[in-house]
């Protein structure tokens, strides 16, 4: 096999859920770790580093990954990609130092904001290159460079917290950890992909930049309006009730990552084979597709939501402390908004691969005053529980306009095919 020969989706997806998994696994650990030998304050200063830094990332990055990987005629180079990234992370480290600036935050919360913000950008950088190799269906790479960068980050940072019994040195161990592996292993793997070292050097071409940024413009506003609307929730927590319920509701909520894994693992790797089967106006194949990954997600949420009404109490014991068990009926509710979500995913990549890029910035609008309004009525009413309604409510609009916008694509597809014929 030659090194750049495409995998099937069968081997992509084994590759893409093992590699995710480990790498959830050591993202939950690093939750535990500060659970465990930190506090809740703690778990609440990391989770709110990752809510302040993740909607700025998320619009400057404008999901250039997606793009790439469904860029079934290859439109731009990788060079235009990387050019484009590296302006979008320079101008997200600014702001994320300006919003922590206007915030006010305490010194070494901020501290912890802008370290964050730090190790971001250089997963900003990985993610370009991952979006090269998804491009040529290898997350075989994908998957090795994220079973390393799981294991590493955990180490370093759980030595940072044990050792210094600080969660700053932790969170350096973390930065050193993401740009080890961005230096180490990914920028090799986009040399090899294209060939020749030049090939992965940024480019700046005006009319082309400019092309391409209007283009993803609409998908990272939509990106950050998703990250806004997981992040809303955190946001009203920390104002109404502080750091430690904050680390609470975010070590509770990590645990739907379980089912995000399988989510992620498909819908990266089926990303491409939906672009194609669209492009070509193959609407029979993309139907059944999506359909299939729809099932799996329903299936996915119900077991999630069984496990949480069973064992809630004692997994939480378990893997947290005595402290965090007293919240299983929160444990529940997130385990719904996740069996939502997971269908709500897999009709986004739909529609991503569709090509269906700006109607999604009006519909997360939608999504995210949902959750706003919702947070501002039931939060204060209910606690910890308002904020876990709140996403089911944003769900549920989520899947209701992805699902027309779905539909209506394929119409629209099978109305073309019918001229053409």
């Amino acid at each position: 096999m030659q090194k750049t020969q495409p995998l099937t989706l069968r081997r992509n997806f084994s590759w893409t859920f093992i590699g995710n998994a480990v790498y959830a696994a050591c993202q939950w650990g690093i939750l535990v770790v500060l659970a465990k030998f930190g506090s809740p304050e703690m778990v609440g200063q990391f989770t709110l580093g990752l809510a302040v830094t993740a909607p700025i990332i998320m619009f400057t990055n404008l999901q250039l990954r997606v793009v790439q990987a469904t860029d079934a005629r290859k439109e731009y180079l990788f060079r235009d990609y990387l050019g484009l990234r590296l302006l979008g992370t320079g101008l997200a480290l600014v702001a994320i130092a300006i919003v922590t600036w206007l915030a006010r935050y305490r010194w070494e919360t901020s501290l912890v904001i802008l370290l964050i913000g730090l190790a971001k950008a250089f997963e900003s950088m990985t993610d370009v290159f991952h979006g090269l190799l998804q491009q040529h269906e290898r997350m075989d790479r994908i998957a090795t460079s994220l079973m390393i960068k799981g294991p590493l980050s955990l180490l370093l940072l759980g030595m940072g917290v044990y050792l210094s019994g600080n969660i700053i040195w932790g969170v350096l161990g973390l930065v050193c950890a993401w740009a080890l592996v961005l230096l180490a292993y990914d920028i090799r793997n986009g040399v090899l992909i294209l060939n020749h070292k030049s090939q992965v050097l940024p480019q700046w071409h005006l009319q082309t930049q400019r092309k391409l940024l209007w283009l993803c413009l609409p998908l990272g506003l939509v990106m950050m309006l998703i990250s806004l609307n997981t992040n809303i929730p955190r946001y009203f927590i920390e104002q109404y009730l502080g750091e430690r319920e904050l680390g609470i509701f975010a070590a509770i909520a990590y645990l739907m990552i379980a089912g995000n894994m399988v989510v992620s693992a498909l819908g990266e790797s089926a990303s491409p084979k939906l672009a194609k089967y669209y492009a070509t106006g193959n609407g029979v194949a993309f139907r059944t597709l999506i359909f299939k990954l729809l099932g799996i997600a329903t299936l996915i949420g119900g077991v999630g939501v069984l496990v949480a009404l069973i064992g809630g109490r004692q997994i939480l014991t378990l893997l947290y402390q005595a402290e965090y068990a007293e919240h299983s009926n929160l444990f529940v509710w997130l385990m719904v908004a996740a069996g939502i979500g997971y269908v709500a995913s897999f009709l986004g990549y739909g529609m991503t691969a569709a090509r269906y890029f700006r109607v999604q910035m009006p519909l997360f609008v939608a999504v995210v005053s949902t959750s706003a309004i919702a947070c501002l009525w039931l939060l204060p009413k209910l606690g910890l529980l308002g904020a876990a309604i709140a996403l089911i409510m944003a769900a549920i609009v989520q899947v209701g306009i992805s699902l027309g916008v779905v539909i209506y694509a394929l119409q629209k597809l099978e109305r073309y095919t019918t001229k053409q014929e």
